[in-house]
């Protein structure tokens, strides 16, 4: 089963980290968050990724092209008949990787469409984006699907608080304080799916957000299901959400650290 994960936006609300780099290269701790999705999958044993690359993708390729390098030992021979051996192995070295140019200017419904022949024969895909993280258990979010046959199941979550959580009591005196707590009511898309190939019908030929057009007319055809998650998620849209993330990292208590 293969993981696709939309990696081609510009991320014009967080260009105060980072001028050029595409939002899924910014680091949380000393790995892009892309990796930290990617590790997220894996430790539920996908480990077959579709990345669509637009804006900037060149650095993810980049990266990934010289992944090997950068995890391992390496002697350089400099002698008539160069040479570099690789020494030792790493946690990644299972995870396949396609890179897929699907345009600069692509809205994230074209670029699914784009990766189409990426996913072979499988009946089930997955889908995220490439800038939010979650402890979500992918097996039984997959469990779910399959139980329920429909086109499209989206995870249900409780998006994270703006500001500090106060309780109180009648004098004043502060109870309780969470700076960044979960909603305690409502829900939203926290960008994982579970797809059946049957998706692509849906994506048409123009070139449109996948949360418009497509996902309306999956809801309409009654093929649209929820996965509610209770536990963490949180994207990474502004400086603030990426002093978070990085915070959670540096301080060993990242809940998305499942693996």
């Amino acid at each position: 089963m293969k993981a696709v994960i939309l990696c081609g936006g510009k991320g014009t609300r967080i260009r105060d980290v980072s001028q050029d780099l595409p939002k899924p290269m910014i680091k949380v701790g000393s790995k892009p968050i892309i990796w930290h999705i990617m590790k997220g999958y894996a430790a539920h044993d996908v480990a077959d990724f579709v990345l669509c690359l637009g804006y900037n993708g060149t650095k993810i390729k980049e990266f990934f092209l010289n992944y090997r390098i950068q995890e391992s030992d390496v002697t350089v021979c400099l002698r008539d008949k160069p040479k570099v051996d690789l020494h030792g192995g790493f946690e990644e070295e299972n995870w396949t990787v396609t890179l897929a140019n699907t345009g600069e200017e692509s809205l994230t419904g074209r670029r699914i469409r784009l990766i189409k022949d990426y996913i072979g024969n499988d009946d089930i895909f997955l889908l995220t984006y490439g800038d939010g993280v979650s402890d979500l258990d992918i097996g039984k979010a997959i469990a779910f699907h399959k139980e329920h046959g429909k086109v499209m199941t989206v995870t249900g979550v409780r998006p994270p608080g703006r500001f500090g959580e106060l309780a109180f009591d009648d004098a004043g005196q502060v109870t309780e304080f969470n700076e960044k707590p979960q909603a305690t009511g409502g829900w939203i898309s926290g960008g994982f799916f579970v797809c059946s190939r049957k998706v692509f019908d849906y994506m048409g030929t123009d070139n449109v957000m996948l949360e418009e057009e497509p996902m309306r007319a999956i809801q309409a055809a009654g093929q649209l299901m929820v996965y509610r998650h209770e536990g963490f998620w949180q994207c990474m849209d502004t400086y603030r959400d990426y002093k978070l993330l990085n915070r959670l990292w540096e301080t060993q208590s990242a809940p998305w650290k499942t693996w």
